[in-house]
């Protein structure tokens, strides 16, 4: 049984590494924080797996020189073996201000069938009650000076409100595309760890494939022995 050169525990039976069949740069790294280790001691599959992450880590770094905000959350989420996709929303719509939220309900309202169906409905009494009703001494007789008033203020104040809530929209939408590019990252980084995983699986199975092959000519080697013997 072989031990691990990092935790000093026995190594179980086919998860051995030995330092020689390691990457240089996974050697150099591991060298870097046990500088005795070299190529003929021995490491598990998951300590294997862990300095592969950082090997990533690095690469990535070296690669673009200074990791971004959303880089170093998924190097983090790598690292740990979390999940970035479990809070997609990290409580923002708990945090919204009194005005963002009076900005959202009057932009819901304004873009909906029932704010044109009421407005309309609202011009329609406001004319009728100056033309009929009050037909002698209307308040605000035709051309309906007054209502022109109202609707132009209503549109100058509604604008910049539906705006306000666009762009907060906005705001949301890029903070959806930031999740689905560190998802996208982490798993992209996943799928080469898991490469490497399978070539390990795939390396190791070959040996003992060469092994029992081995082990089989040796048994035709003496079967053809004493073949010519009889």
């Amino acid at each position: 049984m072989k031990t691990s050169h990092i935790s000093q525990q026995v190594i179980p039976k086919g998860e051995e590494i030995k330092g020689q069949d390691l990457r240089e740069g996974i050697f150099n790294l591991i060298q870097a924080d046990y500088p005795d280790f070299n190529e003929d001691d021995f490491i598990t599959l998951t300590e294997l797996n862990n300095y592969r992450r950082l090997y990533l880590t690095s690469l990535i770094t070296l690669e673009k020189g200074e990791l971004a905000v959303i880089d170093k959350d998924v190097m983090e989420a790598i690292k740990n073996n979390s999940i970035l996709s479990e809070n997609i929303q990290d409580g923002k719509e708990a945090a919204l201000t009194f005005g963002e939220r009076i900005a959202d309900k009057v932009a819901a309202f304004g873009g909906s069938w029932t704010f044109i169906i009421t407005f309309f409905s609202f011009i329609l009494i406001w004319m009728f009650i100056n033309i009929w009703m009050l037909a002698t001494r209307p308040f605000d007789p035709f051309p309906f000076i007054l209502l022109n008033l109202i609707l132009s203020c209503l549109a100058a104040i509604q604008a910049p409100i539906i705006m306000m809530s666009q762009n907060r929209q906005e705001q949301k939408d890029r903070q959806r595309g930031e999740h689905d590019y560190k998802i996208n990252l982490k798993a992209e980084l996943e799928i080469k760890l898991l490469s490497e995983k399978m070539d390990h699986l795939l390396v190791h199975q070959n040996k003992k494939l060469l092994e029992i092959q081995v082990i089989q000519t040796d048994y035709l080697e003496d079967l053809m022995k004493q073949i010519k013997k009889s």
